[in-house]
């Protein structure tokens, strides 16, 4: 893991850091499908991807879910940083979108880091940027955009995180990310079967190319 660890942040972490990462951090797995955070948790450690997928998602209070972005490897979560540093309950719910291996910090090495290492005040702070962004481009989607461009962005995120054009992965669950109904996805993804964007299997989704 600690080899895994060097590939792919030593880009972003001195030497000195990146030992202390191994040394303080712990080697996580969730499966896919699993819960890493979620809503009311005391963030206790701060997830560094090493492999696979992590979605976050907002919850409501009636338990509907909608999806705010992916956390891929070389990744942080800035909502958890945010939690953690003011030690407030999780606002968010986390689970793997594949499985997945993470180096799990301790929060206490937070505001150590961030005084040590400017490599370190650099990352939290670009993790801050893209998430924001990505956050803002939630945003837009749902105040701006319509049901099937929505679907359409979501298909090619779920490409670009799976790096594969089979999306195993159920209407129902679709409409859950993008807090709609089941009906409403099922018949869009009909009318891009039949103007041959996609083809529809009974445990997968086969995006055509040029999609």
């Amino acid at each position: 893991m600690n080899a895994q660890l060097r590939k792919i942040y030593k880009a972003h972490f001195e030497m000195e850091l990146m030992e202390e990462i191994a040394e303080s951090g712990f080697h996580k797995s969730v499966k896919e499908g699993d819960t890493l955070i979620n809503i009311g948790n005391y963030i206790k450690t701060i997830p560094l991807l090493i492999s696979g997928a992590i979605k976050i998602m907002r919850v409501d209070n009636n338990g509907d879910e909608l999806l705010l972005y992916f956390l891929e490897k070389g990744h942080t979560c800035a909502m958890t940083m945010t939690c953690s540093m003011g030690f407030a309950k999780s606002e968010i719910r986390a689970v793997a979108e594949v499985n997945t291996e993470l180096i799990m910090i301790p929060v206490q090495k937070m505001e150590e880091w961030t005084v040590k290492y400017k490599s370190w005040r650099d990352f939290v702070f670009q993790s801050y940027q893209r998430r924001l962004l990505e956050m803002l481009e939630s945003i837009d989607s749902v105040a701006f955009h319509n049901m099937e461009e929505r679907l359409k962005n979501y298909i090619q995120n779920k490409i670009a995180i799976l790096n594969n054009n089979h999306i195993h992965t159920t209407h129902q669950e679709i409409a859950e990310d993008l807090h709609t109904s089941r009906v409403v996805i099922s018949r869009l993804l009909k009318k891009m079967e039949q103007e041959h964007k996609i083809s529809l299997h009974r445990s997968f989704i086969q995006v055509q190319t040029g999609f």
